[in-house]
């Protein structure tokens, strides 16, 4: 798994590339957690474009950086989700709770 984190306009952009599963969703709650912090109040964009698969974990981590962007004042959106992602945070009920869009450009516009 991979996480880069990038500036994109007033947006933090966190791109994650591979699963997020049990072993690695602590590092990409530290990592939103850490853009969140950075953005102080403006938005954050999670990439998940290049993730095949996510875990309750990985949902998990998720949430908490929602609960923590909610805190902070800013607004987290999730962009480029696969069916399978998708199909996840349904099935766990969460999507709804998420700003979604299909890509960057109308996540900062949104």
């Amino acid at each position: 798994m991979e996480i880069s984190t990038r500036q994109s306009g007033a947006a933090i952009v966190m791109d994650v590339a591979g699963d997020i599963n049990l072993y690695n969703s602590p590092q990409v709650r530290s990592a939103l957690l850490k853009a969140v912090s950075d953005a102080q109040g403006a938005q954050v964009i999670v990439n998940l474009h290049a993730v095949r698969y996510i875990d309750s974990s990985g949902v998990a981590s998720l949430i908490e950086g929602l609960k923590a962007s909610r805190e902070a004042g800013s607004r987290l959106t999730l962009v480029g989700l696969s069916r399978m992602v998708r199909e996840v945070l349904e099935l766990t009920r969460v999507l709804k709770l998420f700003d979604v869009q299909e890509n960057e450009e109308p996540a900062q516009s949104a």
